[in-house]
C-alpha cells in the first residue's frame, strides 16, 4: 500500500464512530448544514424534472391521440389497443392504462379548446410574475425545465405550458375533471403551486368552492394593510363558510353552543378555513384594565405570518359587532403581536349581513378586518337519532309481520268459506 493510500484509510482497530470521537466547531455545522441545503436542492430539482419529463409526455401523447383523430383513423377501440402495447413493452412502469390515456386526451382538449391558449399564456405570465416567496421558488424550479419543454413551442398544436411541470399529474386529472371552466382550473393550478398542496387539500379547496368565494369577502384590508399583503390576506379569507361539519342541539341557538359545535371538530374547521391556520384556542383570555375579555376564536396564519381574530355571531350583522372586533384585533397586536409579525388581521362570520350595513361601519376603524357568513349547520333536532330510528325500523318491520300474519288468517277464512259454498253447490 502507497503512502497516498494508507493516509485515505489508516489502520485502526475495528470500532464504532460515535459524535463525540471527533471535534464539532461552528465551521462544521455550517458545512454540514450547507451539505443538506445542497442534497435537499438536488432532490427536488430531480423531482420536478422528473415529473415534467412524464407530464410532457402526457401531454404530447393527448395532443397526439386529439391531432391524429386516432379513432377515427383507427377504430374506436384504438386507446385501448395503444394502452396494451404500451404496457407490453413496458410492463414495470405506472400510467398506461386506458382510462390515464383517456385522461391525457382530455387534459389536452381541456386547455386547448376556444380562447384557452390567450388565457394559458396569461396565467403563466402572472404566475411567474407574482413576488411573493412561493413562486419565486417556481421561477427557479421552471428554469431547469425551460429547456425540456421549448422544444414542444415549435410542434404542430399547443405548446406545453412550463408552469404544469410543477404540478403532479393526480392533481392535473382531478382540477380538469372538477372544474367546469379554464378560468377556474388555472386557479387551483395556481393554488397547487403556491401553496404546495397536496391532493387531498387540492380536493378540500374545490369541494369547497375556493374559486368561486375566494377574494370576495367585504373587507377593508386595501385601506390598511400594503398592496401584497392585502391581496394574500383577500385570497386567504372566504366570503362564506360551510360549517355542515358541526351539530346544535336546537334550531334556535346562540354564539357558545355555535363555538361548542364548531371547536368539537377543530379539524374539519382548519380544513374549511383553509391552508395554513393554526388553532391556539377558543375565549381566549385578555386581561386588560384589570378586566377579563374574551376572544372567541384565535388563530395564526403561517402564511400571511400574523393572528387572525375571529369572532362568531349566530345572527346577523349588526354595525356594534365591528367595534367589538375593532378593540380585540388592536389588543391582540398591543398584546401578542411581535414586531417581526404582520397586523393582526379581524374575522366576523355572522349568520348574515348587508353589505352596505358593513361597508359603513368599517368608516373610522384603522385595523384591517373582515366579515363574512355562514350556512350548513346542522340541527341534532330536526332528525332522529341513531338509536330512534333503529327503534323506528324494528316498530315498522314488526307491524309488517303483524299484517302479513292478519291478512293470512283472512285468506284460510275465504279458502274455506270457499269450500263450503263448493260443498253444498254439489
Amino acid at each position: 500500500m502507497t503512502q497516498e493510500n494508507a493516509d485515505i484509510q489508516p489502520q485502526a482497530e475495528p470500532h464504532i464512530v460515535k459524535s463525540h470521537d471527533i471535534h464539532i466547531d461552528a465551521d462544521y455545522a455550517d458545512w454540514i448544514a450547507d451539505i443538506k441545503s445542497r442534497y435537499r436542492s438536488a432532490q427536488v430539482k430531480a423531482a420536478v424534472k422528473v415529473n415534467a419529463e412524464k407530464l410532457l409526455f402526457n401531454w404530447q401523447l393527448g395532443r397526439d391521440l386529439v391531432q391524429k383523430k386516432a379513432e377515427e383513423r383507427w377504430g374506436a377501440g384504438v386507446v385501448e389497443q395503444v394502452s396494451l402495447d404500451l404496457k407490453r413493452e413496458f410492463p414495470d412502469a405506472d400510467g398506461f392504462s386506458t382510462s390515464n390515456l383517456w385522461y391525457m386526451k382530455k387534459w389536452y382538449l381541456f386547455y386547448a379548446d376556444g380562447d384557452a391558449e390567450e388565457k394559458l399564456q396569461r396565467a403563466v405570465g402572472e404566475l411567474q410574475s407574482s413576488v411573493n416567496q412561493a413562486v419565486i421558488k417556481l421561477q427557479q424550479s421552471v428554469g431547469e425545465i425551460q429547456h425540456l419543454v421549448s422544444k414542444t413551442n415549435n410542434e404542430i398544436g399547443m405548446a406545453f405550458p412550463q408552469p404544469f411541470a410543477l404540478v403532479p399529474w393526480g392533481h392535473h386529472v382531478d382540477i380538469i375533471t372538477k372544474c367546469k371552466s379554464i378560468d377556474e382550473a388555472l386557479f387551483y393550478v395556481g393554488k397547487t403551486i403556491e401553496q404546495g398542496l397536496s391532493r387531498n387539500s387540492l380536493a378540500n379547496c374545490i369541494k369547497a368552492n375556493l374559486y368561486e368565494h375566494q377574494g370576495k369577502i367585504v373587507n377593508n384590508f386595501s385601506n390598511h394593510l400594503p398592496a401584497l399583503q392585502s391581496k394574500l390576506v383577500q385570497e386567504v379569507l372566504k366570503e362564506n363558510y360551510d360549517f355542515g361539519f358541526a351539530t346544535v342541539e336546537h334550531e334556535i341557538y346562540d354564539e357558545a353552543e355555535l363555538e361548542e359545535a364548531l371547536t368539537k371538530n377543530v379539524t374539519d374547521l382548519l380544513l374549511e378555513l383553509g391552508t395554513g391556520f393554526a388553532f391556539l384556542g377558543r375565549q381566549k383570555e385578555l386581561v386588560v384594565g384589570g378586566r377579563s375579555r374574551k376572544i372567541d376564536l384565535l388563530f395564526y396564519h403561517i402564511r400571511l405570518r400574523c393572528y387572525i381574530v375571529c369572532e362568531l355571531k349566530a345572527k346577523p350583522f349588526e354595525p356594534e359587532f365591528a367595534g367589538k372586533l375593532n378593540y380585540y384585533v388592536n389588543a391582540v397586536d398591543e398584546l401578542l403581536k411581535t414586531d417581526d409579525e404582520n397586523p393582526t388581521i379581524g374575522l366576523l362570520v355572522c349568520s348574515d349581513m348587508d353589505k352596505i350595513d358593513v361597508q359603513w361601519s368599517f368608516k373610522g376603524i384603522s385595523t384591517p378586518m373582515g366579515v363574512a357568513t355562514y350556512n350548513n349547520i346542522r340541527i341534532k333536532d330536526a332528525l332522529p337519532s341513531q338509536e330512534l330510528l333503529a327503534e323506528r325500523v324494528r316498530l315498522l318491520q314488526k307491524e309488517l309481520q303483524e299484517t302479513k300474519r292478519l291478512m293470512g288468517r283472512v285468506d284460510n277464512i275465504e279458502n274455506k268459506e270457499s269450500g263450503r259454498n263448493s260443498t253444498n253447490n254439489h
